[in-house]
């Protein structure tokens, strides 16, 4: 599949309202310091609206996101390197382009360098020497009338839950609902930032010799998985959710494709699930709080133990997850917050470096709202969030359906050609990978 991609327009929306002198500065917090400094992509993909062109949908987005950003007001700023950002309304790059190819294509059989082209820049490949724009838009209009609003977020300011947010009161903005979605911005104030510099590594995005894939779980698949991984379970332990058992499915299946390729006696996988801690907190914070408000949970599966069944992936999970609670989160608020914030992930990154362990990095969607992202002319057909160039990167996505689950893993070339022919994965799996 080719797609050649013409720029028609560019420009710069900024807020309606200009942001108040005693608001131009933004600190970033703890949990953004040490965020990764990339950006978060998504693309959500609609077909062609009735009664409505293309120069009035243009309009309609520019005018309510330029009112959305009123209240969202440091994603118009400039990110001055890990310590605040500069809220003097630079404003937000607005492109408008047209997709040569039709949106059936991208539909039928969902390409990951197609998508990513709809994207206003490259998410991966980031400037750290001058200060960073912090989001981007672009429109891409196809020939049949449908489009994608492809969307770049910078990870070091907000997270998926503030994305969503952000999707959420630009799409009401959009479909002139009076509603006035408001964030709390107030991130910093509750994770002191550090005056030390933080040292970040940036050579974590590797694009060579790697593959991603999406493999689709329908409801019954998921129903079916969730049987399974709950046996062996303790009789008083909750059914598995549809995304652990998803979880431990795809683990284990990376596990057979490593084949024993790891040393012994030491973790031969760590598995870290980005957990929300504003549902964590006592009491718990606002949905529409702003920021990075997240942590990883790490659990490790030994490679000695004979052959971990589902459930024993179920059960550590479950058990690092259950770590992330109020009192961590405390120690992440105390003056050895960033200590705390860079445990979980220490022990596993030596063992990482030392060629020990295989690190799989899971990030679950299943509960942000893209699929109601309506800016008046319908709900997206379909939502993608382009993955990381990193190897053993999962990112897990309602499907279009709304009752399935879209896994798009990123591995080897080496490891994903045994993954995706992997038996038991391939009783679950209810739509053939795509590419």
């Amino acid at each position: 599949m080719q797609m050649k991609i013409e720029i028609v327009s560019e420009d710069q929306c900024k807020p309606s309202s200009p942001t108040p002198d005693h608001l131009k500065s933004y600190k970033l917090s703890l949990l953004d310091q040490i965020a990764p400094i990339f950006y978060v992509p998504v693309v959500l993909f609609y077909s062609a609206p009735e009664n409505i062109d293309d120069t009035t949908i243009v309009d309609r987005l520019k005018k309510s996101l330029s009112e959305t950003l009123t209240c969202f007001y440091p994603l118009a700023g400039r990110i001055l390197g890990n310590a605040s950002v500069d809220c003097e309304d630079g404003g937000v790059a607005f492109t408008k382009a047209r997709a040569h190819i039709q949106l059936s294509e991208i539909l039928k059989s969902p390409e990951m360098d197609i998508v990513q082209q709809l994207l206003p820049l490259d998410p991966y490949n980031i400037r750290t020497d001058k200060a960073v724009a912090a989001m981007a838009v672009q429109l891409n209009c196809f020939g049949c009338g449908g489009m994608a609003i492809g969307i770049c977020l910078s990870h070091k300011i907000a997270d998926g839950a503030t994305l969503s947010s952000f999707l959420d009161a630009w799409a009401t903005r959009s479909r002139g609902i009076s509603e006035n979605i408001t964030p709390s911005l107030n991130s910093a104030t509750m994770f002191p930032p550090r005056d030390k510099e933080i040292f970040m590594p940036s050579n974590l995005i590797k694009r060579e010799n790697i593959v991603t894939k999406r493999f689709v779980f329908d409801a019954s698949s998921l129903a079916k998985l969730k049987v399974k991984a709950s046996k062996g379970l303790c009789a008083d332990d909750r059914a598995p959710t549809r995304v652990e058992a998803l979880t431990a499915l795809i683990c284990k299946s990376s596990m057979n494709a490593k084949n024993g390729t790891l040393g012994k006696g030491r973790p031969s996988m760590a598995i870290s699930h980005v957990v929300n801690l504003r549902e964590r907190m006592a009491p718990p914070l606002p949905e529409h709080s702003f920021g990075n408000i997240w942590r990883f949970a790490v659990a490790s599966i030994m490679n000695d133990e004979s052959n971990p069944e589902l459930h024993d992936f179920v059960v550590r999970l479950r058990k690092a997850i259950r770590k992330i609670d109020d009192d961590y989160v405390r120690k992440l608020q105390g003056e050895d917050g960033f200590t705390h914030a860079s445990e979980p992930l220490k022990e596993t990154s030596e063992l990482v470096s030392e060629g020990e362990v295989e690190f799989f990095r899971f990030s679950s969607w299943i509960r942000f709202s893209l699929y109601n992202t309506d800016f008046g002319w319908g709900k997206p057909t379909w939502a993608c969030i382009p993955n990381v160039p990193m190897k053993n990167v999962v990112i897990l996505l309602s499907s279009s359906s709304g009752d399935g689950i879209e896994a798009w893993v990123t591995l080897d070339e080496d490891d994903m050609a045994k993954f995706e022919r992997d038996h038991e994965l391939l009783q679950f799996v209810s739509v053939a990978p795509s590419s």
